[in-house]
């Protein structure tokens, strides 16, 4: 039987910093405010003329680096983005036609903050089904362009950025399950019209954000017949710090095993997920055969998660 795991891991940051002290003096805030209800000191902004496929091009190169694969190994490619570059082509194909890859299937997943769970979720079907050897799985945002940074609601929670794996076929279980949902009847809640900036009413969801990831902790444990002691590592999304602690004692997990970046990075939406795995793979807490749990909530409202051995 033929599985996917995970080869490699990148990510990338714009170089350009909003911190919070830069925000009081745009917005009626304080750091003292942001830090207490989102956990968040500062987040990277891209500059002008930087876009969603040169971040997606930078986490995807050192992806493949870190897997040992070139342009000529990538059969596949899902890139997870609320923030395209056009309205098309594809930011994937954009970003396909930077590496040199030709022919591969190369298509975008816009599920906002799950998008990268999605698009993971995507691509193990791909390479399980042997429609795909070798996939590059990607979510970038450049949300700060959507943002309105008058509104103090709003602009204190996104950053931009771009994390990636490469996904490989494989003889032994990697990605062990994956759980993907959706519910568009609170689309109010958290959208993003047409030609206008985001909008969300934030204390709605963040209750809908705890529950629904309460429950589906439970939803993938079930699924693969294991314990809340047998998962090492939780990779959450990075919206806001209390979600997250949230979830760590629904598994009655330590923050110690609670991979957090949200404080550097704020909330990258489908970024948020892949660039907290690497920053734990590279400075060595996760490991080769620990258990991840990956999950997110988003706009539509999307929500799901993903269980992997790393």
């Amino acid at each position: 039987m033929t599985y996917s795991r995970i080869a490699g891991t990148g990510g990338y940051l714009p170089e350009k910093v909003l911190t919070n002290k830069d925000l009081e003096a745009m917005v009626d805030t304080t750091d003292d405010w942001i830090r207490e209800r989102t956990g968040i000191r500062k987040r990277h902004v891209v500059s002008d003329g930087e876009t969603t496929c040169d971040l997606a091009e930078k986490a995807a190169r050192l992806a493949m680096e870190a897997a040992g694969k070139t342009p000529a190994d990538i059969d596949l490619i899902v890139l997870a983005t609320t923030t395209p570059d056009k309205n098309f082509p594809s930011t994937a194909c954009l970003l396909q036609q930077r590496l040199d890859i030709h022919g591969s299937a190369a298509f975008d997943v816009q599920a906002v903050c799950t998008g990268f769970v999605y698009a993971l979720g995507i691509a193990d079907k791909f390479v399980r089904t042997g429609s795909a050897r070798c996939a590059l799985v990607v979510g970038a945002e450049s949300i700060s362009r959507i943002i309105d940074w008058t509104d103090r609601g709003t602009s204190v929670l996104f950053g931009d950025g771009a994390g990636a794996v490469v996904l490989e076929a494989s003889d032994e279980p990697g990605i062990l399950s994956s759980h993907l949902h959706a519910d568009g009847a609170y689309e109010e809640l958290l959208h993003a019209p047409l030609d206008d900036y985001l909008q969300m009413k934030g204390n709605e969801v963040f209750r809908m954000a705890v529950n629904t990831l309460g429950r589906i902790v439970d939803e993938t444990l079930e699924a693969n017949n294991m314990q809340k002691s047998d998962v090492d590592w939780l990779v959450p999304h990075q919206a806001n710090i209390r979600i997250i602690q949230a979830t760590a004692r629904k598994l009655n997990m330590s923050m110690d095993h609670v991979v957090v970046t949200v404080a550097e990075h704020g909330n990258t939406s489908a970024a948020s997920v892949p660039l907290a795995l690497d920053a734990a793979v590279r400075d060595g807490r996760i490991k080769r055969g620990d258990t991840l749990l990956m999950e997110a909530f988003g706009g539509g409202f999307t929500w799901g998660s993903l269980l992997a051995r790393y």
